[in-house]
């Protein structure tokens, strides 16, 4: 659906993210997500040899981490190629105090300890959010893929993380009525 017809404007500032997800050959779910900020103009900035070019990346960051299927976070980096400050640099090492932790109830509570303030970068953080629905984006792709391909191996505790999350996935929706009817808890007629 495309967003109303829009006023007469001009471009000051474009971000671009991008977050994908993988499975890797030793089972962990591994997650990449990237930033970029640039401007339509040159900036001013002493640590970049006097100035950033019109299109050249202000920001130029990424995060990467590596889950398991409990979406406990087993592996994290950071790496900042272009920042405004040659100091921002010197936060990418926090971002490996991630690991442990439970993407979960309470995760961006957790991110704020670790990461948050000036124990990180605010745009790395930003990231975090959007890396842990892409984790549960390429979890539930791999149970799908687990699903079916059944024949191989036993899943038969496997049970779907999306029940409950969103009230097309709550255990008393049609959607899980018709996608998982056995952890379907609504009413048995019920359309």
């Amino acid at each position: 659906m495309p967003l109303p017809k829009h006023q007469k404007r001009r471009l000051l500032h474009d971000r671009e993210i991008s977050c994908r997800g993988y499975v890797r050959d030793d089972g962990l779910i591994e997650i990449e997500a990237q930033l970029t900020d640039t401007k339509p103009f040159d900036i001013q900035n002493k640590d970049r040899g006097g100035k950033i070019i019109a299109g050249e990346a202000l920001h130029g960051m990424a995060v990467r981490i590596a889950l398991d299927q409990e979406m406990t976070i087993r592996e994290a980096a950071a790496a900042m190629d272009d920042t405004p400050y040659n100091y921002c640099k010197q936060v990418e090492p926090a971002y490996a105090s991630l690991v442990g932790i439970s993407i979960g109830p309470g995760w961006r509570g957790k991110i704020r300890d670790r990461v948050g303030g000036a124990k990180g970068c605010t745009h790395l953080t930003e990231l975090l959010p959007v890396v842990a629905t892409t984790a549960f984006q390429t979890l539930v792709s791999l149970q799908q893929q687990m699903e079916q391909d059944s024949s191989t191996e036993d899943y038969s505790d496997y049970v779907p993380h999306l029940i409950n999350t969103c009230r097309s996935h709550a255990e008393d929706s049609p959607v899980v009525r018709d996608n998982w009817p056995e952890f379907y808890r609504g009413a048995k007629g019920r359309q």
